[in-house]
């Protein structure tokens, strides 16, 4: 169903781009504002200061983009991204050393937030009823005598629109748009804990040039639980983030620490690291950027399904909503899945009327609580954390304890146990929630099997391989009892 003439689009990120699969076939015309002049390749760009650092782009958030894009996801491996699977192509560490290889259910396209910006930017641009107008500001909406948004003002320009959708990111003005023309201010809720990282681009030496050992595509560092005396660098969340073009983003991240902020700070908190086999691959890659650093990572979720009347004619998407920590990978998933709503909203809508925005939001808010929760449910437990959801300092001390207890548990059991690990995948993916996960019988099962294992030492595989060694590259799958058969046969 058509719903009028224009429906116009502020900002051309992800979570622009995706909106406009939702509304290109149900306007004439799709009209979107971009304040960069956006490159044909993949380049960085003004707009977009964090596609400098590693972006996971989720199972659910390429399916959802594939929903909209029919094609989506064929089109970025054959632009150079690489379907991986985590558990085999992952070199993991956590406190207890580095972790068996072997196969599992996390499986994911790698690439940089240029690719993957590009790929789809290109899906967009070849839309007949989509104009893209780069270099334009916007500037402010156009509110009729009952509320609604009609139009928007963008370097000295106006367009009337049927439908607005702000994508414009954390520094959306549009709800203070909103409250100068009268309506009620926004509920917003925070929580900002602190987190820093910074990185660095790499050429990786070609195939023949690593050493055998080098059989992993992505390295992951995680920080430390233990008490006592440590290098702050133990506490940072460390990444070797395979990219195309056989490139790889180095990443160090923390929860309110001190981060290097030029090359020889980072290559030195490098060799501080639990393993020094991070700072061996970075020295025997060429970097090829400067050090790039971010502190602009805090959870922000504007409430407008809170309101008592929601805004008419103007929907939101992306972080002008809702926008999270990065380190959870969760944005540019969290707005495709959005963008999805919107198209079903819209299909199943007879007019834009209040019901259809009430409906909207209503539905939005489901879908935006499962990844607000998994943030919120570590960012609490730092004690630098500021903002509205913050908890007393014991309850701070509970959630890190028994959140580190709980991860741990379930990335355990997910090395022998299938049905657990393909619990946890989901859950990663956004395609569960922890809640639905922790009440399955089947699972609290596996969890407590792994715990008595545990106890008397009977796992199936072993673990904590020794972190100043080279992570060991024998595949465990068919000891976990996940093995292919036609992996087994070619062995």
């Amino acid at each position: 169903m058509r719903f009028g003439q224009t429906a116009v689009v502020l900002g051309g990120s992800m979570a622009g781009l995706s909106a406009v699969g939702a509304l290109a076939s149900h306007f004439d015309e799709v009209l979107v504002l971009e304040r960069d002049e956006l490159p044909i390749e993949a380049e960085h760009r003004r707009g977009v200061p964090q596609s400098k650092h590693p972006h996971f782009l989720l199972n659910s958030g390429r399916r959802a983009i594939g929903e909209l894009f029919p094609g989506f996801e064929d089109d970025l491996i054959a632009a150079g991204g690489m379907p991986l699977i985590a558990s085999m192509d992952t070199a993991h560490m956590t406190d207890v050393g580095w972790s068996p290889r072997k196969r599992g259910a996390l499986d994911m396209v790698y690439g940089s937030r240029l690719l993957i910006e590009r790929v789809l930017r290109d899906r967009v641009r070849a839309l007949p009823n989509v104009t893209i107008r780069e270099g334009v500001t916007v500037t402010g909406i156009n509110i009729d005598e009952s509320g609604r948004v009609t139009g928007v003002k963008f370097s000295g320009e106006e367009v009337d629109a049927d439908l607005v959708v702000d994508a414009l990111g954390r520094g959306s003005k549009v709800s203070d748009w909103l409250v100068a023309a009268g309506q009620p201010e926004v509920p917003v809720i925070t929580l900002d804990a602190k987190v820093t990282y910074v990185s660095q681009w790499y050429d990786l030496p070609s195939a023949e040039e690593r050493a055998d050992t080098w059989w992993w595509k992505h390295m992951v560092i995680m920080p430390t639980e233990k008490k006592g005396e440590h290098p702050k660098e133990h506490e940072y969340l460390s990444n070797f983030f395979p990219i195309e073009g056989n490139r790889s983003i180095a990443c160090m991240g923390s929860w309110g620490l001190e981060m290097p902020k030029n090359e020889e700070e980072f290559v030195e908190s490098a060799g501080n690291l639990q393993t020094p086999k991070f700072l061996a691959a970075m020295a025997a890659s060429t970097p090829t950027s400067e050090v790039h650093l971010t502190k602009s990572t805090g959870n922000k979720w504007r409430r407008y399904d809170k309101l008592l009347v929601a805004p008419q004619g103007i929907v939101f998407v992306g972080d002008s909503i809702c926008a999270f920590n990065p380190f959870y990978a969760q944005g540019i998933s969290s707005a495709a899945l959005s963008a999805v709503l919107l198209r079903d909203t819209l299909q199943r809508a007879t007019a834009l009327d209040p019901a259809f925005h009430k409906r909207y939001l209503a539905d939005q808010a489901k879908v935006l609580k499962g990844p607000w929760s998994m943030a919120m449910a570590r960012d609490r437990g730092y004690d630098c954390a500021t903002g509205t959801e913050t908890i007393p300092s014991w309850q701070r001390r509970i959630l890190r304890s028994v959140g580190a207890s709980m991860f741990n548990a379930i990335t355990g059991a997910s090395r022998e146990d299938q049905v657990v690990d393909e619990h946890f995948a989901r859950v990663f993916n956004l395609d569960e929630s922890v809640g639905t996960m922790m009440r399955s019988p089947r699972v609290l099962f596996g969890l407590a099997r792994f715990k008595v294992k545990d106890v008397f030492g009977r796992h199936k595989i072993p673990f904590g391989f020794d972190p100043q060694l080279d992570p060991p590259g024998r595949d465990w799958s068919a000891e976990a009892g996940t093995a292919l058969p036609e992996l087994e046969a070619s062995r």
